[in-house]
């Protein structure tokens, strides 16, 4: 009996206001919600999402002279240039968001010391930068994730 198993996954839940009762095991629910939440996800614009945070937080170093692109070479002045990546290398693999050196920059996942935009102590005394939001941190990594499409 499922019923007598409390706390399982088989529990129920009575669906109350229709003239029949509906039993529905947790497990149902669970993968309905995640299932649900996935697919409503909508997909992350590269012009409308995350041109903006890059034009905002990193054009100031990462422009035609600025001290990061001469260090590094990594330009976030259009998609192309961004996908290029820098004289390392690309800093961005679609489709995977922590294979990505951009998304480990800006999500603090790195050594303080590198971290873009920098935001260490040095830094923010020299009015260099604060870090991306969580939301902005979010953004770049599904849209990374979705496979970092020029859209």
């Amino acid at each position: 009996m499922l019923q007598s198993i409390t706390g399982s996954l088989f529990h129920t839940y009575d669906l109350v206001g229709t003239d029949m009762t509906a039993r529905i095991p947790r497990t149902l629910i669970i993968v309905a919600v995640s299932f649900l939440s996935a697919s409503c996800s909508l997909p992350v614009s590269f012009n409308k999402d995350i041109k903006p945070i890059l034009v905002a937080n990193c054009l100031k170093c990462h422009d035609g002279s600025g001290e990061g692109l001469v260090t590094s070479g990594f330009s976030v002045l259009t998609y192309d240039s961004v996908m290029k990546g820098t004289k390392y290398g690309p800093v961005v693999v679609p489709g995977s968001a922590i294979s990505s050196t951009l998304f480990l920059l800006v999500s603090h996942q790195v050594n303080p010391k590198i971290q873009m935009p920098p935001h260490h102590g040095e830094a923010l005394s020299e009015g260099r930068s604060e870090p991306l939001t969580p939301r902005q941190i979010e953004y770049i990594e599904k849209w990374i994730d979705q496979g970092a499409k020029n859209n």
